[in-house]
């Protein structure tokens, strides 16, 4: 059985599952779902309700990356994956302690590829939001491209609308790369600038150039938010299977997918050894 850490403020409830990936197992508001809850299924961690990614976000192609003169190879680090994919934060144990600043969990032996790093999530929970503020550090020998994000799934249903502003939105092949940029307009049918209902088929879209608030009305039966992110995260990916899913993905982050091999590499932090990058995400209701 995996620990399971509760918080509470009055009648919110955070429940932390620090052994699976350092996720979130449920945040309930009055006893309903401010994000989907956790199935119970341990050798899922995407049936979490909150995932933690580090230190990059979700794929990265061609088998790796070049930095600096030098090719670093990736290996996929999930069976039904071909590309790696949202780094290994997700698939660790990670360690809770009480602190004078709230709840955190640490990770201490964060090895992915090239990448050695630590990192620390700082949880607030007031009745009114949860804030969700994330330390990643260089701690290798290599100054690398550093990257992160946050990915809750929070409840769909037929009342579920989503309403946030962005700049441009990328188009994806069937190998979920990126392929292009597209300019959003007010029109367009990848717009969100007015509150509407998610597609009725897949979506799985990064936006960038978010500019980081977005409101997600929902039906009685689940909790309405409004999702803020630091400034470090300006591209946001909506991810939902279609309309018959009862959840949708929106994952603030710091760059678009595989933006290793992107010109440019959008959104990357570059880390010196030592170094660290910070980013939050808050949830609010009420």
């Amino acid at each position: 059985m995996s620990v399971l850490k509760v918080i509470t403020a009055d009648s919110a409830k955070l429940v932390l599952a620090p052994q699976l990936g350092g996720g979130i197992a449920r945040l309930d508001v009055d006893n309903k779902p401010v994000l989907r809850p956790w199935s119970g299924d341990k050798h899922n961690l995407f049936s979490l309700a909150h995932n933690v990614l580090v230190p990059f976000s979700n794929r990265i192609s061609c088998g790796g990356f070049n930095w600096d003169g030098v090719n670093y190879s990736l290996e996929p680090n999930l069976d039904d994956e071909i590309f790696p994919i949202h780094g290994d934060g997700f698939q660790k144990v990670w360690d809770i302690t009480n602190s004078d600043n709230g709840i955190s969990m640490r990770l201490s032996n964060g090895s992915f590829g090239p990448w050695r790093y630590s990192a620390e999530q700082l949880f607030k929970l007031t009745p009114n939001c949860l804030t969700i503020t994330l330390i990643l550090k260089n701690i290798s020998e290599l100054t690398l491209p550093f990257g992160c994000g946050f990915h809750p799934w929070f409840p769909r249903n037929d009342h579920t609308r989503l309403s946030f502003t962005a700049e441009k939105v990328w188009m994806e092949n069937e190998d979920h790369l990126p392929t292009k940029e597209v300019l959003l307009v007010d029109d367009s049918i990848w717009s969100f600038k007015d509150l509407r209902k998610l597609p009725v088929n897949f979506i799985n879209n990064g936006y960038t150039g978010w500019h980081g608030t977005t409101f997600i009305e929902q039906g009685e039966d689940s909790v309405s938010c409004k999702i803020t992110a630091s400034e470090n995260l300006q591209t946001a990916i909506i991810y939902s299977p279609n309309d018959k899913s009862d959840f949708f993905c929106f994952e603030p982050v710091s760059h678009p997918v595989d933006a290793f091999n992107l010109p440019d590499r959008p959104g990357l932090e570059e880390l010196v050894s030592g170094h660290s990058m910070t980013a939050s995400m808050t949830i609010m209701w009420k």
